[in-house]
């Protein structure tokens, strides 16, 4: 009778994140951390090795926010933690769930000077959910089991576990802990729902305002009944991008909010005598911007009490089980009809959300004007593909003028605005949607934050088609400085031939200099796509900037 095979802390990690079904794991490798890479090469997730690790962080965050299940990431100790910070700030404050796993130095060396020996847990609580450190082998598994949890609960975020390398070196005497059953929450209670559902049935406009908690699968689907049935105005925010489908953008959609105040959702807010905030989350956009005259009723549903502040003080809160409320609110509010005054007020007000900005489309001869881009885009994107988008001015034109019909298809870093994440989550949207093409969008400054992890999707042969809006300025920054000051500063950089950079990866790379010409590569490359990524470079025009922001940026701002 053979022996059984003597297990250590590395297998209890790797086996732990097998028992919670982790498709994927990325990360890069590290002394203080290699068994559990060595482990992963015999059973566990599927790793992917990536070019940095924030973009591995990013990556974590693309699955998380995707899926609602942690995504993970694993580097190893002192700059392999370090570089984790921004990606996991990112993921806690936008609501992604994370489990990010850390090497660290022996225990014997925690409290020298010794090489990459730093308090870890202390750097990174600040930013995650859950934190801590492991000093028992033993005990691996229940903490793997516990941060998990704490990831996906209540707001999603990030969760942190520093492991010193004779930990996961060290034998265990047992194995991996089970998943827990989720619990189950209930509704809200019923008076609640009874006095939201009055408070509806009096006022001359709801509206509704969705956040990124309310675009899971099941509470969308628990809105999307509601709104069929009660034909209530609906304001999302980018995170809460695509709630509402196809079919009901008609009669219920007034736009997205989020970054600046004055846009058409804020004058629905504003207009509004009862605001239902559901799965909203003020980083999101905060409530000074939408409510600055404090005067909004306010009424929330949510799994968690809100954040109260001057301009965000809640009459009601219905915390529960989200989708299980609404379709308790449903039948409560059967035969709701707007007042005629409010029907013909959203008519009107719909017109401002299709035209509110009369733009000169004519651009600089070899560039290509943001709506033409955005026009040519949204003909040629499918409701099932993902766009991923990063931070800068194209942000602001796409987060405005680009459609989305299903939620967590169209992704923005609406919080902490972090530049870099569009590739990286493109890889992550390519693996866990992978009968689907994805596009990521981001600005010649952005896109070089992440750019290395174009290797990484070569290398995975990932169908993605990733869209430089290039300008040569960080130019989100410069129209600003310029609407403030009459001139910009620190914004400007030299040029890249990207294409040529996108070749160098091995992948395809493209320049279009019109509108007919990128519409041509765009279907060209959505085809190509399906051997690897390719990357068209756009040099764009952006003389319409300040005409727009003079629209959506609230007068103390400049």
């Amino acid at each position: 009778m053979s022996e059984e095979k003597q297990l250590y802390g590395a297998d209890l990690v790797v086996d732990s994140l097998i028992n919670h079904d982790v498709d994927y794991v990325f990360g890069i490798p590290g002394a203080k951390i290699d068994r559990v890479f060595d482990t992963l090469e015999d059973k566990g997730p599927e790793l992917i090795v990536a070019r940095h690790e924030q973009n591995a962080a990013f990556m974590a965050q693309g699955v998380g926010r995707i899926t609602g299940k942690p995504g993970v990431v694993l580097v190893t100790s002192g700059p392999g933690v370090s570089n984790l910070a921004t990606g996991l700030v990112t993921a806690t404050d936008e609501g992604d769930p994370v489990l990010a796993i850390g090497g660290q130095v022996k225990r014997a060396d925690l409290l020298k000077r010794a090489h990459q020996s730093m308090n870890n847990v202390a750097m990174l609580e600040p930013i995650t959910k859950y934190a801590a450190e492991v000093h028992d082998a033993n005990t691996l598994s229940e903490t793997v089991a516990n941060a998990y949890r704490h990831a996906k609960s209540g707001k999603p975020g990030a969760s942190f576990i520093s492991i010193p390398q004779d930990v996961t070196d060290a034998p265990v005497s047992v194995k991996a802990i089970k998943p827990m059953t989720d619990p189950k929450l209930g509704s809200a209670s019923v008076s609640d729902i009874n006095y939201l559902a009055q408070a509806i049935k009096n006022a001359v406009l709801p509206v509704l305002l969705l956040g990124n908690g309310a675009s899971s699968e099941a509470v969308t689907y628990s809105i999307r009944q509601i709104l069929k049935h009660v034909k209530l105005p609906v304001v999302e925010t980018f995170q809460g991008a695509g709630i509402v489908s196809r079919d009901l953008e008609e009669d219920t959609f007034f736009g997205r909010v989020g970054l600046f105040r004055n846009q058409p959702g804020d004058m629905l807010l504003k207009k509004s005598d009862l605001i239902i905030a559901i799965g909203y989350d003020p980083i999101e956009y905060e409530a000074r911007n939408w409510n600055a005259e404090i005067s909004a009723r306010i009424i929330v549903i949510d799994v968690e009490p809100a954040e109260v502040d001057t301009y965000f003080q809640p009459e009601r809160e219905l915390i529960g089980n989200v989708e299980a409320t609404l379709d308790l609110l449903l039948p409560a509010i059967q035969g709701y009809k707007l007042p005629e005054g409010s029907v013909e007020y959203l008519k009107g007000l719909k017109n401002n959300v299709v035209e509110d900005v009369k733009f000169d489309r004519r651009p600089e001869e070899g560039k290509v004007h943001p709506l033409d881009l955005i026009e040519v885009l949204q003909d040629q994107t499918k409701d099932d593909m993902t766009v991923t988008v990063d931070v800068g001015s194209h942000y602001i034109w796409m987060a405005r003028y680009f459609k989305s019909y299903e939620p967590r298809h169209l992704l923005f870093s609406n919080g902490m605005q972090t530049l870099g994440v569009a590739l990286p989550w493109a890889i992550s949207a390519a693996l866990v949607r992978p009968k689907t093409k994805v596009i990521s969008v981001s600005g010649d400054g952005g896109f070089l934050f992440s750019a290395q992890e174009l290797e990484t999707a070569v290398r995975l042969k990932l169908p993605i088609v990733h869209i430089i809006w290039n300008d040569g300025h960080y130019n989100m920054v410069e129209f600003q400085e310029e609407m403030k000051y009459g001139r910009s500063s620190g914004v400007d950089f030299g040029p890249v031939d990207f294409v040529k950079y996108a070749e160098s990866f091995g992948a395809k790379g493209y320049r279009a200099t019109s509108k007919e010409e990128f519409a041509s590569l765009l279907q060209e490359a959505l085809v190509q796509a399906v051997d690897g990524p390719v990357l068209i470079d756009v040099p764009i025009d952006y003389k319409d900037n300040i005409k727009l922001g003079e629209t959506i940026l609230p007068d103390e701002f400049y």
